[in-house]
């Protein structure tokens, strides 16, 4: 028999007064009709748009549902194009799950023309990177979890595990020497807003721009102003102009992961790794 998705909106409560209420679409694509296609032992497929989505579709979802991640371990997501097996993945789902606008226009694209639900997480600004705040993930864990194929995915788990996570981070960066990061390019916004930070991007969102000389002046100046010990790089960015910045300022080269491309490990562990790395940075007691 035909299954035709259900096209609905979905609305998010913010969790505190302090979170913004923002909103989960959950549509259908272009063509109204069409069985999607399932996974070769029956589960149904949810497809997600890179790795900080895709954990959370495992967490939510357990191994009922068969997961794709379209962005390859090492693959920097905001420029994926995909093959057409991926393209038929997107058109055959039984859901999808991506971020809103243009962070991935090929998913978007592919997405249009999908059978099944899809999930566009909206995103409150022009800056995407909503996940890597542990409290606003857990308003897209609760959505996705309500979307997801069979009615049966249970958010609670993951969502006490985040306010877990949130609890560290509060503890972990309350009591430190410096409250300055210096990001590779302006990924950590949310995540610096959250805990008290100030974020000091060498570039702006886009990973793949290139610093102008002014800017690097300037960084290498709040560098040595505000006591900075370390700049941070990213693993799917190169390092070049981040160590040039450290060695002109005299400091040392660090990793955040931005959770955007997948590799060993889950969510919540890269957000571990990364609030180690924050407090080895910040003076952090």
């Amino acid at each position: 028999m035909t299954r035709r998705p259900v096209c609905r909106r979905l609305v998010v409560a913010a969790v505190a007064a302090a979170v913004p209420v923002f909103v989960l679409a959950a549509g259908c694509g272009s063509d109204g009709g069409g069985a999607s296609r399932p996974a070769q032992d029956g589960r149904p497929t949810v497809v997600a748009g890179f790795f900080a989505l895709a954990d959370v579709v495992r967490a939510v979802a357990g191994p009922g549902v068969r997961v794709v991640d379209l962005t390859p371990p090492g693959v920097e997501p905001h420029d994926l194009e995909l093959s057409t097996r991926q393209v038929d993945e997107v058109q055959d789902a039984d859901a999808v799950v991506i971020m809103a606008r243009a962070f991935q226009p090929a998913v978007q694209r592919a997405a249009n023309r999908a059978k099944g639900t899809v999930v566009r997480v909206a995103i409150p600004d022009a800056d995407p990177h909503i996940w890597l705040d542990p409290v606003r993930m857990q308003d897209v864990a609760q959505q996705v979890a309500a979307a997801m194929p069979g009615g049966h995915a249970d958010a609670s788990g993951f969502v006490a595990r985040l306010q877990e996570l949130d609890r560290a981070y509060r503890d972990g960066l309350r009591d430190c020497d410096r409250r300055t990061i210096v990001t590779a390019h302006a990924a950590f916004g949310f995540l610096a807003k959250r805990y008290g930070l100030e974020q000091e991007a060498i570039t702006g969102l886009s990973p793949e721009a290139e610093p102008d000389p002014k800017r690097l002046a300037q960084v290498a100046d709040i560098v040595r102003r505000t006591g900075t010990t370390t700049v941070f790089s990213e693993e799917l960015v190169s390092p070049k102009v981040a160590k040039a910045l450290a060695r002109e300022a005299g400091v040392k080269v660090d990793v955040l992961n931005p959770l955007e491309s997948g590799r060993p490990g889950t969510y919540l562990t890269a957000m571990g790794e990364n609030l180690r790395r924050l407090r080895a940075a910040l003076g952090c007691r």
